[in-house]
């Protein structure tokens, strides 16, 4: 049973069609890895364009599955997109890398990616 994610939204989406389910699992690991590590050199390199740019990119599949970093998400987005200088987003950015890793791992055991 999955403990990083959650598949209620997906099942839903997918009108409990499984080869879908694994399909948008799938879509999972090939995007949201990608646009996290876009994350983790963007913030540290104050690229606010790039950072806007990859947070709002995984905000529907964050969301999708469920993650429970949403929140954190939309705060390092607005801190690209607002260019909020001041603004101090480090927590929330490696909650987010942690549960994208912590997901990934376990999307690519329980389907076998």
């Amino acid at each position: 049973m999955p403990q990083h994610y959650k598949l209620d939204r997906v099942r839903e989406m997918a009108d409990n069609d499984e080869d879908f389910v694994a399909a948008l699992a799938a879509a999972f690991l090939e995007e949201v890895p990608e646009d996290a590590q876009r994350l983790k050199v963007a913030v540290p390199n104050k690229d606010y364009r790039e950072t806007y740019q990859a947070a709002h990119k995984m905000k529907p599949t964050i969301e999708l599955f469920d993650l429970g970093v949403y929140d954190q998400l939309i705060e390092v987005q607005d801190w690209g997109k607002f260019e909020q200088q001041d603004k101090n987003v480090e927590k929330q950015l490696q909650d987010v890398l942690n549960a994208v890793e912590n997901a990934t791992n376990e999307i690519k055991s329980d389907f076998g990616l």
